[in-house]
């Protein structure tokens, strides 16, 4: 199913960067069975089966047809991700015997910024179209070649969408490919149905219930007790700053209660984070301390209870702002999440990655062809050192796992230039293992006028390290000159008009380091001088170390195309 809504994806947000998600659910609407893609959609995609099958009760289904919805107070994210719910039926197309469903984020869905990651947003109705759970596509009662139930898009749902976005045909095909994905997830479950018969509903069940048991006996190897942790968004744009995330993890035997009493009432600003979306924070951040081959379903997250007040970041009620929450507040929930889980598991959990996603939008009208567009794109950064490895250079972390849009893609594809793409060195946390880099993305606007918005975190605070690890170096952005020399400084939330020539200059945060930095080897210290990550003077004032001049040119700037691995 993903192999096909990424082949088929009409966007470079679908087809390069791969910002989608697949899933397969029984027919009670329980998930069985994921592709490992996105974190931030898979946890949630169970909240998007249960808002369509509650307005759309499997008796109401026909074979053919689908459910399409992004509104996050009913089952959503925020709302660039559409999510698409198929039903699955039995070879008579009498029952329902499971659901297809798949998530995609739409470059644009309208709203009053280009990209729809407007940071400026105080409420929904500004961030774009609000779809709640609709029919998109309606069975015909014909059946393909290959035995399927054939449904057709509702044209009026369609054009609805289409009227309200800048980039329609963009969003056309990309429906088109969610549409072949789900069709791909339904033959082949049909497949399964006829193999197995009355053997397969069992086998679901039994599916589940393993990952619970693997799951539980993970947790149990945890110590019991009780765990805190507080981290903070830095603003949510509007002036309210230091927003706290607080969580108090409590591990009983083989459960886990994850409470976020105590975390900021939700904002003004769009950094609130809807109850989906915490939640899949919170399942990743437990999965990383536990053994990430068990089968990820809803048997695998039975064990864990979370806690999260309405009406605050981490559960807000409408009409909040919440287009951040799914990309930002996402993250810090898992920072301060796996925070927690350090006290219980020191050696299983990585010093902070960057904490962001780095969201650059950008949007106008192509002087090229006249037509408007719209991009978008998440930046990587720098992953956390943790114990016996350094953090990966350059990555996406956490909650954010898509590619970077390759800048041949970009330039083709939109009135922009990549003019700068580059590691930064010293950027990741000291440590024995130090943190991994931060990026420098500059990108310049062709012969037009643009609208930029960014959408960022770590501006202000850094990663955190862990063991005795520094912290990570925090981001930044800027318009630069001609030369790369910066010219102004940058919100970390913001949204403007950049004249033709502009140059937004991207930085994004390093990853904390893990144990003391007197432990790194000298081996390691000197190979990061060789390859420009560390320069001399941060050599010396963090690990001791006197450069000899022979490994590297102090002015050397390492390339971002492949991350450095030491595995």
């Amino acid at each position: 199913m993903n192999a096909t809504l990424v082949r088929t994806g009409y966007s470079p947000n679908i087809k390069e960067r791969r910002d989608c998600s697949t899933a397969l659910f029984d027919a009670d609407g329980e998930m069985i069975a994921q592709a490992e893609t996105m974190p931030v959609h898979l946890g949630a995609m169970p909240y998007s089966v249960a808002a369509a099958v509650e307005a759309f009760p499997p008796e109401t289904l026909s074979p053919g047809d689908s459910v399409l919805l992004n509104d996050p107070f009913r089952g959503g994210a925020h709302l660039p991700d559409l999510t698409l719910v198929t039903p699955i039926h039995d070879a008579d197309g009498d029952a329902v015997i499971a659901f297809a469903a798949n998530r995609a984020h739409h470059a644009d869905i309208g709203g009053s910024t280009a990209g729809s990651v407007a940071a400026d947003s105080t409420e929904i109705y500004q961030e774009g179209l609000r779809i709640p759970p609709v029919k998109f596509e309606a069975g015909t009662g014909a059946v393909a070649e290959d035995g399927t139930p054939v449904g057709e898009v509702r044209e009026d749902v369609l054009s609805m969408i289409l009227a309200n976005v800048r980039t329609p045909e963009e969003r056309r095909g990309d429906l088109r490919a969610q549409v072949a994905a789900n069709a791909t997830g339904r033959r082949r479950f049909r497949e399964l149905a006829a193999e197995h018969g009355d053997d397969l509903a069992p086998a679901l069940e039994a599916i589940n219930d393993y990952s619970e048991r693997r799951m539980r006996a993970e947790l149990a190897e945890l110590p019991d007790g009780t765990y805190e942790f507080a981290d903070a968004l830095d603003d949510d744009g509007r002036g309210n700053e230091d927003l706290a995330v607080e969580v108090t993890l409590t591990v009983d035997g083989d459960a886990v209660t994850v409470d976020f009493t105590g975390t900021a009432a939700q904002t003004d600003g769009p950094v609130n984070a809807v109850l989906a979306v915490t939640a899949s924070a919170t399942y990743y951040a437990v999965r990383c301390v536990t053994d990430p081959d068990i089968p990820p379903n809803h048997g695998c997250y039975r064990p864990i209870d979370i806690v999260a007040p309405e009406g605050t970041i981490v559960n807000p009620e409408p009409p909040a702002a919440v287009v951040g929450g799914n990309l930002e507040t996402s993250q810090r929930v898992t920072d301060t999440v796996l925070g927690a889980l350090a006290q219980a598991a020191p050696e299983a959990v990585a010093a902070a990655g960057q904490g962001t996603m780095n969201n650059v939008t950008l949007g106008g009208t192509d002087p090229r062809d006249g037509s408007p567009y719209a991009f978008y794109e998440t930046q990587g950064g720098g992953f956390g050192g943790r114990a016996g490895g350094d953090g990966m250079d350059g990555v996406h972390v956490h909650m954010s796992n898509t590619l970077n849009t390759p800048a041949e893609v970009l330039e083709t594809a939109y009135p922009l230039r990549v003019e700068r793409y580059a590691l930064r060195p010293d950027s990741g946390g000291a440590g024995a293992s130090r943190g991994g880099l931060g990026l420098r993305r500059d990108i310049r606007v062709r012969d037009h006028t643009a609208r930029v918005s960014l959408l960022a975190e770590r501006h202000e605070s850094h990663p955190y390290g862990l063991a005795g690890g520094g912290e990570g170096t925090n981001g930044a952005a800027y318009l630069v000159d001609e030369d790369g020399e910066e010219l102004e400084k940058l919100p970390a939330k913001h949204t403007r008009d950049l004249p033709a020539g502009s140059v937004v200059s991207v930085r994004t945060p390093g990853g904390g380091g893990y144990g003391d930095p007197a432990d790194r080897d000298a081996d390691a210290v000197e190979r990061d001088l060789r390859l420009g990550k560390l320069t001399p003077e941060a050599a010396r004032e963090q690990y001791g170390y006197e450069a000899t001049g022979e490994e590297q040119d102090e002015d050397s700037e390492p390339s971002a195309g492949r991350p450095e691995r030491d595995d």
